[in-house]
């Protein structure tokens, strides 16, 4: 860690606080004049510093904003006597994360810098999550295995079947397989042949003719033209009705196909890539998927693992999806302690990396602290019995639209007998059921906002209006409920 700057021309000050946080096991560097520090700044940065606002040579709130200028995210304490309570209010003005009064109570004071060192980790947390997203993640070795062969399939476009249990990771496979290959500047077309219905499913594959059914009222272009010069990535492809894999192994085959009610046939010029979570092996013996078919599209074979098959990569996945979730809702990245991670990894996640990522995203909303502890995590994890018998359709519904496959073993009213109280979680689901059910647009955002709104409200009449104790009563940072104040209207 960084050391802590103390910046006063005062000798003692300097030297209580240097000691005091000596005690601690902070690192300390102190300077008696802004000009010290503004050449110091070039060749190192502080983790915290503390400043007093009347200094010979320069103020401190002229400080303040030189190095806000340099160090937006640094958290600085500013030193000031009672009668400078003006001046307090300019430095918070200018962003300071807060004032220490003099003469002051040096326990109190080392509690404080505390709290600014542990919102500037917080925001260098927040700082990693802003880096470009990897394609994957994962040291344990099935993990490199699956790297390796991505790697050996870089300059090839061959077929490629891609096995592993759902949410596993199959379509991120896919996708890394196709940017490494020749056909990268190509699209890249992904459909779930599981979910859509089997009357509409041809086409989507290979599209249609203005007139060829019923509702039909212009041409379509399926899924193999559009992928034209890229990939397809046919996902569940062991669902797939009968006779349209006859369809499938006809284009895999010749590399044509026609429209549906189309006459004239269309050349494929598409990589396919399949993926599965069920043995095409049985499916083949048992008579529902074409023993050709299957041949066609497993000229190469990657299995991806379980996550349970990978629990070493649990933590670093934790901790990805935590920075991930902040930085989709706008909030500081939280972090998870050493005890709650273990717990993590001896879960076996039947839902893989989906419900990992999912359990994160509930965790950054719903976790009550900045830090999540073993006990905030779900009763099913925490290895209690589940919540008692909810209606079916709570079941089914889940915490963000983006991962509305998985998860389905975390609704919203869970673990209430850790709450004292679940009226306000049965609340907030007949309140979800109502707008789900009503077809409303964004439900998500609307009650997210409406959560965060109570919640920020609520903690400004805790502290009477005191922006930054609220933020950190409810363990955010002072920029965060700025931004979430001008964000939800609540300052007007």
């Amino acid at each position: 860690m960084k050391p802590i700057w103390i910046v006063d021309d005062d000798h003692s000050i300097r030297f209580v606080l240097e000691k005091a946080l000596a005690r601690e096991q902070f690192a300390v560097r102190s300077f008696a004049s802004a000009r010290e520090v503004m050449a110091a700044l070039d060749d190192e940065e502080p983790q915290v510093m503390v400043s007093d606002i009347r200094m010979p040579g320069g103020s401190g709130i002229d400080l303040l904003g030189k190095v806000k200028e340099r160090l937006p995210g640094l958290p600085v304490i500013v030193m000031t006597a009672y009668s400078d309570l003006d001046s307090a209010v300019s430095a918070f003005q200018g962003g300071a994360f807060e004032y220490l009064p003099k003469p002051f109570d040096v326990p109190k004071a080392v509690e404080l810098i505390r709290r600014a060192v542990d919102e500037s980790l917080r925001e260098e947390v927040h700082d990693t999550g802003q880096v470009a997203t990897p394609e994957m993640l994962g040291q344990a070795p099935a993990m490199q295995d699956v790297f390796r062969a991505i790697g050996r399939l870089s300059q090839s476009t061959v077929t490629v079947m891609i096995t592993g249990e759902s949410g596993s990771g199959k379509e991120l496979v896919a996708r890394a397989l196709h940017k490494h290959s020749p056909r990268a500047g190509g699209p890249f077309v992904a459909i779930n042949t599981a979910a859509i219905p089997k009357d509409l499913l041809e086409s989507e594959l290979f599209g249609h003719e203005r007139g060829a059914f019923t509702g039909a009222q212009t041409m379509r272009r399926g899924r193999f033209e559009q992928a034209d010069g890229g990939t397809l990535f046919l996902d569940e492809i062991g669902d797939m009705p009968f006779d349209l894999q006859t369809r499938l192994l006809r284009v895999l085959s010749d590399g044509q196909f026609y429209r549906v009610g189309g006459h004239q046939p269309l050349k494929s010029n598409v990589r396919v890539i399949a993926a599965t979570h069920q043995n095409l092996e049985e499916r083949v013996r048992a008579g529902s998927f074409r023993e050709d078919l299957f041949h066609r599209l497993n000229v190469i074979r990657l299995r991806l693992p379980a996550l349970r098959e990978r629990r070493e990569d649990i933590a670093m996945l934790t901790r990805f999806f935590l920075q991930k979730s902040a930085k989709e809702l706008g909030v500081d990245a939280k972090r998870i302690t050493d005890e709650a991670l273990t717990q993590l990894m001896a879960f076996d996640f039947p839902g893989n990396v989906r419900q990992l990522e999912n359990l994160c995203h509930w965790l950054t909303v719903m976790a009550p602290a900045q830090v999540v502890e073993a006990k905030d995590l779900p009763t099913d994890l925490l290895g209690r019995a589940a919540p008692a018998a909810r209606p079916a359709a709570a079941d089914s519904e889940t915490p963000h639209p983006s991962t509305a496959s998985a998860w389905s073993e975390m609704p919203l009213d869970i673990a209430p007998e850790r709450s004292g109280a679940a009226d306000w979680l049965g609340d907030l689901q007949r309140e979800a059921r109502s707008l789900l059910e009503a077809g409303a647009p964004d439900v998500w955002g609307t009650l997210s906002r409406k959560f965060e709104g109570q919640m920020i409200q609520t903690a400004l009449e805790v502290t009477r209006g005191r922006r930054i104790e609220a933020a950190q009563k409810l363990g955010i940072g002072r920029n965060t409920i700025t931004r979430k104040i001008q964000e939800l209207g609540l300052d007007e």
